[in-house]
């Protein structure tokens, strides 16, 4: 089935800042929040000690009952689950998949049948609480060769792959899984996260996230490798320490200078076809209304529509 042939998902929003936050610690909520984070991850899976994984399990249930009650504006709540290997996951589907809860993280995916499998379980416990179909939004985080290389089939399973993305911290699962050898210029992976990025704007997955830079104290870097994701054409970026949030905003996020040259460009070009003129030079390039739809669409994403 391709991603044409399924229903549509409901509307979700674009997230500049995904920040993990381990799932025992969620008195950590509030630096968060403060951070300017849009969304935080709360973590069941590597950032959490084996013995800690029941505490972290009851204190995230419990702050997204706080967060269901209690709705606070600006910053949405994502569980990263263990992978899908046993019921341990499972039941903490049916645990975190609830009022307050914007989407689910799926670590160590493989291929489309562990969305598909991930996808019915939601769906399972959405009804459970009469949420309603396809409320929970689904993260497939791409760390095996296989995964990146079907990157495409797996975005095109479900509707639910909203954000997803191709991660190439130093020394993790991908770096492994590729093989190569991670510099902070991020030109050995430069070709990955393009081509990673195309399969899923191809397969319909609207906000398209990159990450990660686990450097806490190397705010440049940071910068300067999230321009370049921002130029590729993603959308956003999961982060590690608060510090990073708001250096990750002002990168994937237009300045009022863009704002104002996209509302410029679009009355520019809609006053030249009240005249019968389809281009016309503007600020010194020529423009037509391919031009002025994407000019729109910044506008009308950042609530300037």
């Amino acid at each position: 089935m391709s991603s044409d042939d399924l229903p549509a998902a409901p509307p979700r929003s674009p997230l500049r800042s995904l920040l993990f936050v381990p799932g025992h610690r969620t008195d950590w909520l509030p630096k968060a929040r403060a951070a300017g984070a849009d969304a935080v991850v709360l973590d069941l899976e590597d950032a959490v000690p084996a013995p800690d994984r029941p505490l972290a399990r009851a204190r995230v249930t419990d702050a997204l009952a706080e967060a269901a009650a209690q709705p606070v504006g600006g910053m949405a709540l994502f569980v990263r689950i263990n992978p899908l290997d046993d019921w341990t996951a499972a039941e903490e589907l049916r645990a975190v998949v609830r009022p307050g809860l914007a989407g689910v993280v799926l670590p160590k995916v493989r291929t489309r049948a562990d969305v598909r499998l991930a996808d019915r379980l939601i769906g399972w416990c959405e009804h459970e609480h009469g949420l309603p179909p396809g409320t929970t939004a689904l993260v497939p985080l791409l760390e095996s060769a296989r995964a990146l290389h079907d990157a495409y089939d797996i975005a095109a399973t479900t509707p639910r792959v909203a954000y997803a993305g191709a991660l190439t911290a130093p020394g993790g699962d991908v770096e492994r899984a590729v093989g190569y050898r991670w510099s902070p210029e991020g030109t050995e992976t430069l070709a990955l996260r393009s081509r990673v990025l195309l399969d899923l704007r191809a397969a319909g997955a609207p906000y398209p996230v990159s990450g990660l830079w686990t450097d806490i104290t190397d705010l440049r870097g940071l910068r300067a490798f999230a321009e370049q994701n921002r130029s590729l054409g993603y959308d956003g970026m999961m982060a590690i320490h608060p510090a990073h949030v708001p250096v990750i905003n002002e990168v994937f996020a237009p300045n009022p200078e863009e704002l104002d040259r996209c509302a410029r460009l679009v009355a520019a070009v809609e006053a030249a076809q009240r005249d019968g003129v389809g281009a016309l030079v503007f600020e010194g390039r020529m423009v037509d209304e391919a031009m002025a739809e994407t000019a729109r669409a910044v506008l009308a994403r950042h609530g300037h529509g």
